[in-house]
């Protein structure tokens, strides 16, 4: 499939944005071994391309600005990288980065609507994508302009509910909800295939009334592309094919990399050769 030309924009800039951003997830990983490092490392880029490809419409001097875009991260593991992206758009003050999980910090292992940026409650999974149905139907209503965003991971959409709410968005056209997958093929319990293999996502979604798309999640200039695609009376889905725990070795694509950490040793040479 060819898709339009991204808009305009300074490619190597935003590489480096990403970098960036995966070195502030190491440094909340080394302050916070609780979070979950491998989920976020695999959608940074896809969170770069929102938030800095000119894609979402917000104000951070402004949070719940009625005009805004919304932005669901069901993926709720992963969003320790949001932080730092929230953080350096002026959403909140860079300082809260290094008190995430503390007694009284502004933000938690698991982000919640109480931190500015942040739409609804992300701890069970498998209820985003009917959450921003929900939105895109109230939004059309009263600013069809408006876009809602849910960032999802393929083993959540093992959950029965995400299935409803593909069947729901289809009916009703909502051609301003975009679903995108950070298809890293890895669960909590193992690769998502061993447990329940979805066998073609774009192809389900397809079957099931949304224009769908695949690309290589890591690749900045095909998710701007991809993006910019209009899909007039249909929901999209972006299938972004990711590698989960990214750039850390014995992490990156480790079948249990969910439930793994980063030793410290580890974390201070990666750090330490990214300076």
């Amino acid at each position: 499939m060819n898709y339009p030309t991204p808009p305009s924009l300074d490619l190597s800039a935003l590489r480096q944005k990403a970098d960036w951003v995966w070195r502030e997830t190491l440094h909340i990983h080394r302050r916070s071994p609780e979070t979950r490092v491998a989920s976020a490392l695999s959608c940074i880029e896809i969170l770069v391309a929102l938030y800095y490809g000119g894609f979402l419409r917000y104000d951070p001097k402004l949070p719940p600005w009625p005009d805004r875009d919304r932005f669901i991260a069901s993926k709720g593991h992963g969003a320790i990288s949001l932080y730092p992206i929230l953080a350096d758009l002026g959403f909140f003050p860079r300082e809260a980065l290094t008190q995430i999980g503390q007694p009284d910090a502004l933000l938690s292992v698991i982000p919640e609507p109480a931190i500015p940026g942040v739409e609804t409650i992300n701890g069970a999974l498998g209820h985003g994508v009917g959450v921003g149905c929900g939105m895109a139907l109230a939004l059309r209503r009263h600013d069809p302009a408006r876009r809602v965003v849910v960032l999802v991971g393929d083993g959540e959409l093992h959950e029965g509910a995400n299935w409803e709410a593909f069947m729901l968005a289809a009916q009703h056209r909502l051609d301003n909800l975009t679903v995108i997958v950070d298809n890293n093929h890895i669960s909590m319990l193992g690769p998502t295939d061993e447990i329940v293999s979805h066998r073609s996502l774009t192809a389900k979604l397809t079957a099931f009334g949304w224009a769908t798309h695949q690309v290589n999640g890591h690749d900045l200039e095909a998710l701007l592309t991809v993006l910019a695609v209009a899909t007039p009376s249909q929901p999209r889905c972006i299938v972004a094919d990711t590698h989960k725990g990214r750039g850390v070795p014995g992490l990156e694509d480790a079948p249990l990399s969910h439930v793994m950490g980063i030793p410290l040793a580890q974390l201070d040479a990666l750090l330490g050769e990214m300076s």
